[in-house]
């Protein structure tokens, strides 16, 4: 009795190795014609026909894709477990669709947060709208730094061209919250803002002042500082570091660098947030 025991569990356990052993898909090119532009991404389904809630992440300054890979390992880290849970995920390149390369460091960005990002999740809104492996009304965002900063923009009771059914839930790494918090920030879905309490490149005080701030005349908001963390703590071995003036993917200024606690927290939290 004991040794079919011992083989049911040795059984079962190898099924499981194998199912979590099992490559996840490799992302997809995707093209979207909209106007004088055609928005190009990436777009990571798991597998059958679905239809799948669905995750809009939008890239940071740096760009979604490097020299030799469609999608940097911060956002692929995000999407493969992302899809893991059983979401597609679709992430639109703002700064490859129009020729252009990373824009930390341009003084004179031609990309603006508000307008031509807000504008690239619009378009990737209405075309997951058609598309039948997608769920509609379970389209959530997700976004980093600059990226994140353009989701914030893109939730507000403002935005008028937004389509029905509206996203989800939004979940915004660490933005810049600045300008927002100065022009009485509100959300028309609910939104979840992480950020490092020792962020030295955006302003954790001006995240915490834009949430309360919105607090009784918004959607559902909520604010996570993780106390000793910087910007970028999301990211998979990082060596904590001052940005250098040399990376052209990096920030201007400050520090960057992995915390493996506050990652975690994030992630369960990220999953719950998406689950609601």
């Amino acid at each position: 009795m004991r040794s079919l025991v011992a083989i049911v569990v040795s059984m079962l356990c190898a099924t499981a190795f194998s199912a979590l052993a099992e490559p996840l898909p490799a992302p997809v090119a995707v093209e979207i014609p909209s106007g004088s532009y055609v928005l190009r991404a990436q777009l990571y389904r798991p597998k059958g026909a679905g239809p799948f809630p669905v995750v809009v992440a939008l890239h940071g300054c740096g760009g979604l894709s490097g020299r030799s890979e469609p999608v940097l390992p911060r956002y692929r880290d995000w999407a493969e477990e992302l899809v893991g849970d059983g979401k597609a995920v679709l992430l639109p390149d703002s700064y490859g669709s129009r020729g252009l390369g990373p824009q930390c460091r341009v003084k004179e960005h031609r990309i603006s947060g508000r307008r031509e990002r807000v504008a690239d999740i619009v378009i990737a809104q209405k075309w997951l709208a058609k598309q039948a492996w997608a769920m509609p009304d379970r389209v959530s965002l997700v976004g980093w730094a600059s990226g994140a900063s353009a989701l914030l923009w893109a939730v507000r009771p403002q935005l008028p061209q937004h389509v029905s059914p509206d996203f989800r839930s939004a979940v915004a790494f660490y933005p810049d919250c600045r300008a927002s918090s100065g022009l009485g920030w509100s959300t028309r879905v609910p939104t979840l803002v992480l950020i490092g309490g020792l962020d030295d490149v955006y302003s954790p005080p001006a995240c915490r002042q834009m949430i309360d701030g919105a607090r009784g005349r918004s959607a559902l908001t909520r604010i996570v500082i993780y106390p000793g963390a910087y910007h970028d703590f999301d990211r998979v071995n990082l060596p904590l570091h001052q940005v250098a003036g040399s990376d052209a993917g990096a920030p201007e200024r400050g520090h960057v660098g992995s915390d493996p606690e506050a990652r975690a927290d994030a992630q369960k939290l990220v999953a719950e947030w998406l689950a609601r």
